[in-house]
């Protein structure tokens, strides 16, 4: 059985040339990563304990996150240098594949009153961004066991610089865009 990244490249790539009108296969948009980020501010304030948070990224990502600490202080924040700020993770080739999959068909239908994700959440350069206030719409975390509700933000890497062209590449793996 082929693999979702063997998929795109057999049946979608023809298909996203010939609308583009692109003659190299090669210069066909693609998704190079994605970033799952969680910011833990607010725990760290309260109870030093994030480690469900991590345990969820873990779950939601299928690969180990990793703890961002403070680069700087800021005084308005409560922050000092070195502690921790957040948590992230980083994926690329099949398990981005697989997540992109997961989140277009199974996540988004989760969310309640969902009419679609907004096409002006691009960045200009064909990244295109998402943030959800809760993590318990994906299928991997029982609702039961979380304690404390956290959202997260994803962020998905294009290699066009164009938003139309990543708008159109993202419209291939059924990325519910608002009409």
């Amino acid at each position: 059985m082929p693999t979702i990244k063997e998929k795109f490249e057999k049946d979608t790539v023809p298909k996203l040339m010939k609308e583009l009108g692109i003659k190299n296969r090669m210069a066909v948009p693609r998704l190079k990563r994605v970033h799952i980020n969680v910011g833990i501010g607010t725990r760290i304030k309260n109870s030093k304990d994030y480690s469900d948070i991590e345990a969820n990224i873990s779950m939601i990502s299928g690969q180990k996150p990793i703890l961002k600490l403070a680069k700087k202080a800021i005084s308005n924040f409560k922050l000092r240098e070195g502690m921790p700020n957040g948590i992230t993770v980083t994926l690329r080739g099949e398990r981005m594949y697989d997540f992109i999959n997961r989140l277009a068909n199974v996540t988004f239908p989760r969310v309640r009153d969902f009419r679609g994700i907004s096409d002006k959440s691009f960045d200009g350069k064909g990244n295109y961004s998402i943030g959800l206030k809760d993590c318990s719409v994906f299928a991997e975390i029982n609702p039961d066991d979380i304690e404390h509700i956290h959202g997260l933000q994803i962020t998905i890497v294009t290699t066009t610089e164009d938003n139309e062209l990543a708008k159109k590449l993202l419209s291939t793996f059924n990325f519910p865009f608002k009409k």
